[in-house]
């Protein structure tokens, strides 16, 4: 017989939305990355925020059973993006019951879309959940323990448990082997975090995390003497998380909702990875091409350069992504963060010797990759192009430029906020460019260069405010 290939992201994607519509989810089309008629946020950051107003309690048009495979960005993780793990752009798999059902139905399906349908080896899955809030009178969540218990046995698996309480007591003490690990805060759900920062009148929950061990990585001891499910230490990859709203917040306490909601969100690209027992969500499907690219266009390979190639190709897709939704670079919000996306990825790609433009022909192959769910980059896919090459254009006239100032500046004594502000002033450096390129070459800055760089801002938008007014007639 011959050998089954390996699910790619894509085909994840699609099992997954035919699974939720199988059991009566309505499938919604993707938001974009730029919410509307939300000032509050520059992007849509996480599966389940623009479905908020309904898991605050509006009624949604399609029903009480949800699915969606969103988009997302999060301009935050851009400095943590290099390692196998972090991306800025990915997408999260959600399905959501407005009081349809609760733990009882949800816990079980994911398991078995993981297990059956995604092809996850079952010995390799370790769950969390919350150890409860005896001060708040929330009570731990053993119906959740319960649920997975029952499921690792039926599997042939074995199904320990172990109360951990805090990252710092998992970090001295490990989970001991155990399956089903307990957590406080960190399996808490609201948007303001832990259950004493929940706002009040604010829905909440416990959460249910799901994460894949994989043995052949070592344990990085930085993040502590033992690994645990809530380490970093590399060994276990976050891949899924259940929140069940059964709460809200009043000025009494917390009291039960008497419509319990389910919110699931699960990393495609961890999933993915997951499933080709990879620990490098840079070598799935959707990310790999654009690797292998890169490699092409620097003449490198992925080992000897890691590090920069991953942070090109997240950030090269991710302003794709941000060119079909309308977003294009500027020196304000959205376009801001997409401009510092394009030109850290033209800085890594200078020192890796990439001379000519580049970033235009990344986006046939990112169009390739994503084409059939999301046909609209293929009708896009020329004025994306031509946004990208433009951007490039401008700034690698000033890239070598620039990077001989900083040196030069560098060379004249330590690096304040006045030479930050010249970089950014006159060569169109954003200033976290030049402040990443200093450190990464181990040059003296000085420890007050913000403070001195947002005065010289402040003082250039004042001249510029009183020239404006003398304009006037």
């Amino acid at each position: 017989m011959a050998a089954t290939a390996p699910l790619t992201t894509s085909d994840i994607r699609r099992l997954f939305l035919e699974y939720q519509a199988g059991s009566g989810h309505a499938v919604l089309e993707r938001a974009e990355l730029v919410p509307r008629n939300d000032p509050t946020t520059l992007f849509t950051g996480s599966g389940m925020q623009p479905l908020l107003p309904y898991l605050l309690g509006a009624d949604h048009p399609s029903g009480d059973r949800l699915a969606d495979s969103q988009t997302c960005l999060r301009s935050q993780d851009m400095e943590e993006v290099g390692d196998n793990r972090h991306t800025t752009f990915f997408e999260m798999l959600g399905n959501w019951s407005l009081g349809a059902y609760f733990k009882e139905e949800q816990i079980p399906a994911l398991w078995h879309f993981l297990t059956h349908v995604a092809g996850l080896d079952p010995e390799r899955i370790f769950v969390s959940v919350f150890d409860g809030d005896p001060d708040r009178d929330i009570p731990r969540d053993d119906d959740s323990a319960d649920i997975w218990e029952r499921l690792f046995l039926a599997a042939g698996v074995s199904a320990d448990r172990v109360d951990l309480r805090t990252e710092e007591h998992g970090n001295a003490v490990g989970n001991q082997g155990a399956r089903i690990a307990f957590y406080g805060d960190k399996n808490w759900w609201s948007r303001g975090g832990s259950p004493d920062a929940t706002p009040i009148g604010d829905p909440c929950g416990p959460d249910t995390e799901v994460f894949y061990f994989f043995p052949d990585v070592k344990h990085d001891t930085a993040y502590g003497a033992f690994t645990h499910q809530n380490s970093d230490g590399g060994q276990f990859l976050e891949i899924g998380n259940s929140v069940f709203m059964e709460y809200q917040r009043k000025q009494e306490g917390f009291i039960k909702l008497p419509r319990h909601q389910v919110d699931f969100g699960g990393g495609l690209e961890r999933i993915a990875a997951a499933a080709i027992d990879s620990p490098d969500v840079f070598r799935t499907s959707l990310l790999w091409p654009l690797v292998a690219r890169l490699e092409e266009l620097a003449g490198t390979s992925y080992e000897a350069h890691q590090t920069e190639l991953r942070i090109i190709a997240d950030h090269a897709r991710g302003a794709i992504f941000l060119a079909n939704d309308g977003v294009r670079p500027s020196n304000k919000q959205q376009g801001y963060v997409m401009r510092r996306l394009l030109r850290r990825a033209m800085r890594f790609a200078h020192g890796l010797g990439v001379e000519k433009n580049f970033l235009g022909t990344l986006v046939p192959v990112v169009v390739s990759m994503y084409g059939d769910a999301y046909p609209e980059l293929a009708a896009r896919q020329q004025e994306i192009e031509t946004s990208l090459s433009k951007e490039e254009r401008s700034f690698r006239r000033t890239l070598a430029k620039g990077l001989r100032e900083l040196r030069r500046f560098s060379a004249e004594g330590q690096l304040g906020g006045q030479a930050f502000f010249t970089l950014s002033d006159t060569y169109g450096f954003p200033v976290e460019l030049s402040h990443e390129e200093a450190v990464s070459q181990a040059l003296d800055v000085s420890p007050a260069w913000r403070d001195e760089f947002d005065l010289l801002m402040a003082q250039q938008r004042e001249r510029s405010q009183k020239t404006a007014t003398l304009g006037v007639k």
